[in-house]
């Protein structure tokens, strides 16, 4: 099974990093939408409606998928030996760093549930400033993984 993912591994790490592309698209993407959806529709409205529409897909159909991907494709990588330094304190600050990603990505679809159902209750300055979580969280995780401190 190990020599298999090996003679795999560079499948496994570009469909990784395309899956981390398309799941952090969606990370940066998503709160800016909330921005406009409280800051500009009124529950009930038509402009409420299409911002619920893009939130959901983006959530389902890109953002969830992606990240799905991304941990399979991570988790395969880390079975494959000589990738992983486990002694080394860069895996475990990415490892939380995916973690804290992860549970952003679960705050985006909490507060995609919040509007949805009429909910506004943030402003938009509150998701401009939460807009800044998954670009300080990429930045960690890039920084780990090329510097490997």
């Amino acid at each position: 099974m190990v020599d298999l993912l090996s003679s795999f591994y560079p499948w496994i790490k570009s469909i990784h990093i395309l899956a981390v592309i398309s799941w952090m698209a969606g990370l940066f993407y998503l709160p800016r939408i909330f921005v406009y959806h409280c800051e500009r529709a009124q529950k009930g409205d038509n402009l409420d409606a299409t911002f619920q529409i893009m939130e959901g897909k983006l959530l389902k159909i890109i953002m969830l998928p992606a990240m799905i991907l991304t941990w399979i494709c991570g988790l395969l990588m880390v079975f494959i030996p000589g990738i992983i330094d486990w002694s080394m304190a860069w895996v475990w600050v990415k490892f939380i760093s995916i973690l804290a990603m992860t549970w952003f990505h679960k705050w985006c679809a909490d507060h995609c549930k919040f509007l949805k159902s009429g909910h506004f209750l943030k402003s938009g300055r509150y998701y401009r400033i939460m807009n800044e979580v998954p670009t300080v969280l990429a930045i960690v995780i890039v920084v780990s993984v090329i510097v490997k401190f």
